[in-house]
């Protein structure tokens, strides 16, 4: 069985340039990876099916193709919206079972259905090809500056291969098991995340009805044990400030929490604080709606207090 692991940093050396890669999915989080390996002194070629996003990275230098017209890559890099897409790449179009050269290796960072991943990753083996989910979490600014956090699901001898490019992309890496474990570890992830905005907001609400200042609440929440990423990061940079420019957004989570709820119901495992969740997600879909930046699903909850009290 094989068991989590932290793999550090290392040198790049001379490696980077023996790696192609061909990066699918140009949006926020695939063309900002692609421009950031680029940088890093591979020779990427990016690929959307829509022409704007093909036209917008060309404009920032990236060499770009439609999917009819992929090259010959060492690396097929696939950051798409669902397992449904991934599924259409790898088996229908552009056809990588087929397309893809034998030894080549897709890794998805996409948010996948574990079951489907684990499916795709045997016919990738049978055709000759190599397979790794890497599920990524830092948003697009991660994808950008390379600091990104990956979860490897694949054999160790395929994360040796590609370790190059890992390190160009990310800040942490943590390989916790076969195909298919990485995503079930990013819809874990991303279930306590979801919970967290949640529980976060209800807490602050109630400091703030109680006449504690917002910000004040934060520094004590992350001074003791309740802290989390949403209280230290997403709660000062994207809650307080109204921001609200993350980049995830409001439907990318709810599509999240529906995959580890229906994960969980294949395993036969019963969980109702996920199901309370997923429900307090999709209570109302006009508010926050599924383009909404996802951390707007506190604004009704911080909103009662300060409805409260004007009520008073």
């Amino acid at each position: 069985m094989e068991h989590s692991v932290w793999l550090p940093k290392r040198r790049l050396g001379d490696f980077r340039m023996s790696l192609t890669i061909t990066v699918i999915g140009l949006g926020q989080m695939g063309g900002n990876m692609a421009l950031t390996l680029k940088a890093a002194g591979f020779a990427v070629t990016g690929s959307d099916v829509f022409e704007a996003a093909r036209s917008r990275l060309d404009a920032l230098g990236l060499a770009v193709v439609a999917p009819d017209a992929l090259p010959t890559s060492d690396v097929y890099l696939l950051s798409l919206p669902t397992s449904a897409h991934v599924r259409e790449v790898i088996e229908q179009s552009p056809g990588l079972l087929t397309l893809a050269p034998k030894g080549s290796v897709i890794v998805d960072t996409s948010t996948s259905d574990p079951a489907v991943s684990r499916e795709l990753a045997e016919k990738v083996v049978a055709a000759g090809l190599q397979w790794l989910d890497a599920p990524v979490s830092g948003g697009p600014k991660g994808a950008a500056s390379g600091k990104l956090g990956m979860l490897l699901g694949g054999d160790e001898s395929t994360i040796e291969r590609v370790t190059p490019m890992l390190e160009a992309m990310s800040a942490k890496r943590t390989h916790v098991g076969g195909a298919g474990s990485g995503h079930v570890v990013k819809l874990a992830n991303n279930y306590l995340c979801a919970a967290h905005l949640l529980t976060t907001a209800e807490a602050v609400a109630m400091a703030s009805k109680a006449g504690v200042d917002p910000a004040a609440c934060l520094a004590g929440i992350n001074s003791g044990s309740g802290r989390s990423a949403i209280s230290e990061v997403n709660f000062p940079e994207w809650v307080l400030s109204e921001r609200f420019d993350s980049g995830f957004t409001t439907g990318l989570m709810r599509k999240d929490l529906r995959l580890a709820r229906e994960a969980a119901e294949q395993l036969g495992l019963p969980l109702p604080l996920l199901q309370a969740v997923v429900d307090a997600w999709h209570e109302n879909t006009d508010y926050p709606v599924d383009s909404d930046d996802f951390n707007h699903i506190t604004t009704p909850i911080l909103a009662c207090a300060t409805q409260a009290e004007s009520n008073e």
